[in-house]
């Protein structure tokens, strides 16, 4: 069956030169953007019975964009002044670069992994004797706890924001050919709003093991697989089954 329509679950992308604008032009097909989760912030109350005082760490660990907004957003309903001294550990360049919009590069300790959490084990060893404070989700990936702890350094986590489902109700009557999901919490937002969801003929695009596993364990039928060695992206993976399931066209 040929395709027409792809809903992506994440927010439309706000570069002209998006990839997803480019499978649109080239194949003719319409891309709708929607988040099926978004972040809400935990407030500083939420996080004072988590027992977390921010003048106790000299070191924050950033993941994220979000746990950057959110670090300093609790710093500031805390009434928490930032020293200067603070150490800060970001998994990435991009998010380091992001870091900026909060603090002036050039005053600050920051380091700065080259992509994965494990990547930032001998950073972190260095500085050891450091008091750790990972700002995380709900929903924080095993990698990082694995890391820390057999680094055996002092560390805590904190939930300062959550994953939430987002409303999707509006949808309840819209049909889509391809359904694009990058996350398990993607998948969960699925059923939470349409709990009698049949796929039928609607193609199931999935970005990575976890979402993939989810949707597996939701009965669906997984037509589009990302990353792959030939399909490295999402689009990637929706312009190789687009090309060949339009064919003819």
């Amino acid at each position: 069956m040929k395709v027409k329509t792809i809903l992506v679950s994440q927010p439309e992308p706000k570069v002209e030169n998006s990839p997803y604008f480019e499978l649109q032009n080239k194949h003719k097909v319409k891309v709708d953007f929607r988040p099926f989760i978004h972040v809400e912030g935990v407030n500083a109350k939420e996080i004072r019975l988590q027992k977390i005082d921010l003048n106790h760490f000299t070191a924050i660990i950033l993941t994220s964009k979000n746990s950057v907004d959110h670090f300093f957003r609790v710093a500031d309903e805390m009434r928490y002044k930032v020293p200067e001294g603070l150490k800060y550990f970001c998994q990435s360049e991009a998010i380091a670069f992001y870091l900026q919009k909060y603090v002036v590069y050039r005053k600050r300790k920051i380091y700065v992994g080259p992509k994965d959490f494990a990547d930032l084990s001998p950073l972190i060893k260095k500085y050891k004797d450091e008091k750790f404070l990972l700002p995380a989700s709900d929903q924080l990936n095993a990698d990082a706890p694995i890391t820390l702890n057999n680094l055996k350094v002092d560390w805590t986590q904190a939930i300062f924001y959550k994953t939430v489902v987002s409303d999707l109700s509006d949808l309840a009557n819209v049909y889509y050919d391809v359904l694009a999901f990058f996350s398990p919490s993607g998948i969960k937002s699925l059923f939470s709003n349409f709990p009698d969801f049949e796929q039928n003929d609607t193609r199931i695009a999935v970005f990575g093991s976890t979402t993939q596993k989810a949707a597996l364990e939701k009965g669906l039928r997984i037509d589009i697989l990302a990353p792959t060695p030939e399909t490295p992206s999402m689009t990637m993976a929706l312009e190789k089954y687009i090309s060949e399931a339009n064919k003819g066209k």
